[in-house]
């Protein structure tokens, strides 16, 4: 009988601590959306199995999230900066413009390397055509740090992807 109890007891426990480890690595493989449609900020999973896409949690429209980058408009970027417990880095592009295409690779995979820690979303300047004055754009790819509603730091030109990190943790230590 005591046996049995003392097993019990270690399957439970076990089982405790693998609950425990699951939670962990889900909150740290989320990033944030926004819902286009009733403005409600989602914490979602960074990636989503092939074929699927994170809906709204109080509407149900699907989120325009894809490789953890969020697709923005001028009202989405807004929402998001402002409600988002976490840094957001846009990167303000043109489908265009040669630079933009060949660093979105690089902006996919820096996401990745900082899930959970930044938000990453992408707006693009030629089907939000006010952003240019909204935010000072003058040459694109610009990226830029945004930090509870504010910008923290901008840079313009398409980046490596050490540099580019480098730039994003150099952002979040001014921040702080």
């Amino acid at each position: 009988m005591a046996q049995t109890s003392k097993r019990e007891s270690e399957s439970s426990s076990l089982n405790m601590l693998f609950c425990q480890m699951e939670d962990f690595l889900v909150s740290n493989n989320v990033t944030y959306s926004i819902c286009e449609k009733c403005g409600t900020l989602n914490r979602v999973a960074f990636a989503f199995p092939q074929g699927k896409s994170p809906v709204c949690g109080k509407c149900k429209t699907s989120l325009s999230l894809h490789y953890g980058v969020n697709d923005l408009t001028i009202a989405s970027l807004a929402n998001l900066t402002q409600k988002c417990p976490l840094p957001v880095v846009v990167d303000f592009w043109a489908p265009w413009c040669g630079p933009c295409r060949g660093f979105a690779p690089t902006f996919i995979e820096a996401a990745g390397r900082l899930k959970s820690r930044v938000v990453f979303g992408k707006l693009g300047t030629e089907a939000n055509q006010s952003a240019g004055q909204k935010f000072g754009i003058k040459g694109i790819p610009t990226l830029i740090f945004f930090h509870q509603g504010k910008e923290i730091s901008r840079i313009s030109g398409a980046l490596p992807l050490d540099e580019f990190v480098t730039w994003i943790n150099q952002a979040m230590r001014t921040q702080s």
